[in-house]
Parts: C-alpha cells; sequence; structure tokens
C-alpha cells in the first residue's frame, strides 16, 4: 500500500483517531445495537470513500482510525457517521425496548487527533483497548 493517495487534484495522507460516546456515557453498544452501529458505520464509510483503518466498539465509546480524503471536512464525516448509526439504531426494535429520552442517541461532541508517524502506536491502542480497560476495572480502590 502506498502511505499517499490521490485525488484529481491532490496528493494525500489524512488518517485520524476519533472517539465519541453515547449520550450520558451510557453502556448501550452491546449485541444486537452494537452491530448495528458497526455495519452502519461500515456502510458509510465506504459509500463517502473514507478507509477505516482500525476501529473498535467499546460499551460505552466507539475508537476509530479513519483516513478521510480532503474533499469531506472530519466535522461533516463524523457528523454523517453519528447521525446515521443514531438513526438505525433509533429504527431498531420495539417502541419500549428504545430509549425512552427522546431521539438523542449519541453525545454531542467528539474527540479527534491526526495521526503521523505514529500510526502503529494508535492501531495497537485501539486493538487492545478492551482488554485496558478490564484490566483497569480489576484495579482496588485506594
Amino acid at each position: 500500500m502506498e502511505r499517499f493517495n490521490r485525488l484529481a487534484h491532490s496528493v494525500w495522507d489524512c488518517k485520524y483517531h476519533v472517539v465519541w460516546i453515547p449520550k450520558y456515557r451510557r453502556k448501550e453498544l452491546y449485541g444486537a445495537k452494537r452491530q448495528i452501529v458497526v455495519d452502519t458505520i461500515k456502510k458509510w464509510a465506504r459509500i463517502k470513500e473514507v478507509e477505516i483503518i482500525g476501529g473498535h466498539a467499546m460499551p460505552d465509546h466507539i475508537h476509530l482510525c479513519l483516513s478521510i480524503p480532503p474533499k469531506y471536512s472530519v466535522s461533516h464525516m463524523i457528523g454523517l457517521l453519528k447521525g446515521k448509526s443514531a438513526s438505525e439504531v433509533m429504527s431498531f426494535g420495539t417502541r419500549s425496548s428504545r430509549m425512552v429520552r427522546g431521539r438523542t442517541f449519541w453525545a454531542r461532541g467528539y474527540c479527534v487527533s491526526t495521526i503521523g508517524l505514529d500510526e502503529a502506536v494508535i492501531r495497537a491502542y485501539i486493538k487492545n483497548q478492551e482488554q485496558k480497560d478490564k484490566n483497569q476495572m480489576d484495579l482496588p480502590f485506594k
């Protein structure tokens, strides 16, 4: 794989580490909801030609390593991925099984960081995120 991608008038290598959470950091991403979110993110990333380099859906947040073409802003792509995945999750299941606090699934913000030469470190961090969370939960309180 080449390091740089090409568009009609540009050569680019734009990679981002993105994290976002459900509203109130509720642990909502289990079972069918998790699969719906993952499938929707993959589908819309493919449609918009965004490469998902790595990713992991934790019960209370999403980690993604994305390569976003410069023709799209980062905020536009995150808004699209969050919006489409929230719509899909909210249309899943019976009315009583949906969330009761309105039609808000994701929290308003997100965290994004550019990835330069540390791409391997970021990919390893995302891959091992679940194990790190389990290890932190096993630590006793001081």
